[in-house]
């Protein structure tokens, strides 16, 4: 006899949430194995990142596409080094945004969903930019020039502060 604990997470009954099952199907035919999280959110993870979909059905259908990291060393402490490296991405990227919060990185992609949108395409390419927007942040934030093989400083990023006062 099976535990009953041990059932699988069955996706929602598609009139209940459309958008969040689509989501689910995509996801699944990825092979990124989703999850629905106790926050309702799906959540997966693609090359070894955890991500999260939260689909908001009212009067506009909304796909949030968005992850959350905890910054910690090498990234300098200063607040301030963090939000122009948030602020570059943002300039630089524009269907990403990303933000701090209690000392977490937070990259998210919205999208307003029509009944016909390909959600499969929209989920593909908004993952690959929210990682591609984090990767960004880290090398702004370290001074690192994304564009230089070897990683010498960018001479326009901000300067990074010595932790040692030297």
């Amino acid at each position: 006899m099976t535990d009953p604990a041990a059932l699988p997470n069955f996706p929602p009954p598609p009139d209940e949430h459309p958008l969040r099952g689509r989501v689910l199907d995509a996801l699944i035919d990825m092979q990124l194995g989703p999850n629905i999280d106790d926050d309702g959110d799906v959540a997966f993870t693609v090359n070894e990142q955890s991500l999260f979909v939260r689909c908001l059905e009212a009067d506009v259908t909304l796909m949030r596409v968005f992850g959350q990291w905890q910054i910690a060393a090498p990234v300098p402490d200063d607040e301030l080094v963090q939000l122009r490296a948030c602020n570059d991405v943002n300039l630089a990227m524009n269907l990403v945004r990303t933000g701090l919060a209690n000392g977490t990185l937070v990259g998210a992609v919205d999208h307003l969903v029509l009944p016909n949108d390909d959600v499969s395409g929209l989920l593909g390419v908004s993952i690959q930019v929210v990682l591609t927007a984090v990767q960004l942040w880290h090398q702004r934030v370290l001074g690192i020039d994304p564009t230089n093989p070897d990683g010498r400083p960018d001479p326009g990023a901000p300067p990074t502060p010595n932790p040692e006062g030297a």
